[in-house]
């Protein structure tokens, strides 16, 4: 048995006090920490119960963007007014997710901080560097149909698994922390890490940091055109093959004039690359829609079983973009793609 205790601050110090304690986590909805001690893969000493503090506002900003907070569960994300009408491409992201039940308990910095789904990690009997670093890695000449085509390295090409994330790089967001050191902001783009050769850490986050909200940037001119394209093996409760978070402003003369894309389910963080995204602007076509699809999965590699997402990946980014050049569609998690077993 793993001894384990339970505590419940009532305020950000105290909790921020008792996460110092060795081998202490942090619990909101536990959607999947809860998981991963069942699994034996994670297994804390003690659990820090947040849900009593104030963290679960969502409001404006003062110019116009939207706070998030880290205790606002997903479904009450989603289905926000402001986020529906302002973000669509959030809500719809939050939607494709999960299952109506998890979304309701999730949190919005749970969902930041969720785990991959490999199956060897986990299986706590075989060998993961991500679990054990230096043990190795067996997806790598192993089962790889869920696994990295970007980003990946000789450690591990394990994906991250949220669609909330996805949307949220492509919107720019800002993750906003603190601990007893005071308090900080993190673009989204630098919160997760790529694997590299310590594949065991997969944010930026700080030890005993806090996850307080999530901001996002005022972005009024995506909002007609804003796409969550998901592929997965079935309708409901499936993680991506491939997704794509895709967005543009287009002028009343039908021209591009910023676009933004990220990638979900191809690498071990949301995979956006931003100096690409200039080849979006002109007017919409599949050929520059294929051609910014081409520089966006530069370096594509993969292990054999996941070879058929450098296919996918590119037909749905092709795909995305003409759907957000069309217009925004009703963002209900309901539309988004059901691939069956095989390739694209």
């Amino acid at each position: 048995m793993n001894p384990l205790s339970f505590v419940v601050p009532f305020d950000q110090a105290a909790a921020l006090t008792q996460i110092r304690a060795e081998g202490a986590r942090f619990i909101a909805g536990g959607t999947n920490l809860v998981d991963l001690m069942k699994e034996r893969v994670m297994l804390p000493q003690r659990l820090v119960d947040i849900n009593h503090l104030d963290l679960d506002a969502i409001e404006e900003t003062g110019d116009g963007g939207l706070l998030l907070g880290a205790l606002a569960r997903n479904a009450a994300t989603a289905y926000h007014p402001l986020v529906q009408e302002r973000y669509p491409l959030l809500s719809a992201a939050i939607l494709a997710g999960a299952s109506p039940q998890i979304r309701n308990m999730a949190s919005n910095g749970g969902n930041l901080l969720q785990r991959t789904r490999c199956h060897y990690f986990y299986d706590a009997g075989v060998p993961c560097n991500k679990r054990e670093p230096g043990t190795g890695c067996p997806a790598i000449g192993g089962i790889s149909r869920q696994h990295a085509i970007l980003g990946a390295s000789d450690s591990c090409i394990a994906t991250h698994p949220s669609d909330m994330c996805v949307a949220l790089r492509a919107l720019d967001a800002v993750v906003h922390v603190a601990s007893g050191n005071g308090e900080r902001a993190i673009p989204f783009g630098e919160f997760h890490r790529l694997p590299g050769d310590q594949p065991q850490i997969d944010t930026n986050l700080a030890p005993h940091e806090l996850i307080t909200h999530i901001v996002l940037p005022a972005a009024p001119q995506f909002a007609a055109h804003a796409v969550y394209l998901k592929l997965r093996e079935r309708a409901s409760y499936a993680f991506a093959l491939v997704s794509v978070a895709a967005m543009l402003d287009i002028g009343e003369d039908g021209v591009i004039r910023e676009g933004r894309v990220a990638l979900g389910g191809v690498a071990h963080k949301p995979w956006r690359v931003e100096e690409a995204e200039a080849l979006l602007r002109g007017v919409p076509d599949p050929a520059r829609f294929g051609a910014f699809a081409d520089r966006l999965l530069q370096g594509a590699q993969g292990q054999g079983g996941n070879d058929f997402k450098m296919v996918m990946a590119r037909r749905a980014i092709v795909r995305a973009l003409s759907m957000a050049a069309a217009g925004t569609h009703d963002n209900t998690g309901h539309g988004s793609t059901v691939m069956a077993r095989g390739a694209a």
